[in-house]
């Protein structure tokens, strides 16, 4: 198997910050990234330590989104620092990973 080698990266939102449609178009349109997947979790916590999360009877509007993508060390490197001002300090992560390469 051949092997590609690429940067993952995620970023770690909430609901109440109402960024993901915006950042959606974005990262297609503007950034063209090779694709994008948000995740949506039932539970989580930050700096407030203040616990969110999705209950069967009511769906709290404030729960975690992770949005993973992956792409080229330069251009994840270029894109994080175009996001560096919306997306709060110490919730973009990143780092290297393979993909199988095409043919």
């Amino acid at each position: 198997m051949k092997a590609h080698d690429v940067t993952m990266a995620r970023l770690y939102l909430t609901e109440g910050e109402a960024q993901l449609e915006t950042l959606l178009k974005r990262m297609r349109d503007w950034e063209k990234v090779r694709g994008l997947t948000v995740f949506r979790g039932i539970a989580g916590f930050g700096p407030s330590g203040e616990i969110h999360q999705a209950k069967f009877v009511d769906l709290a509007q404030d729960l975690p989104y992770v949005v993973e993508f992956f792409d080229e060390a330069e251009k994840v490197t270029q894109i994080l620092q175009h996001l560096e001002s919306v997306i709060k300090p110490e919730h973009m992560v990143w780092w290297p990973v393979q993909t199988n390469a095409s043919n």
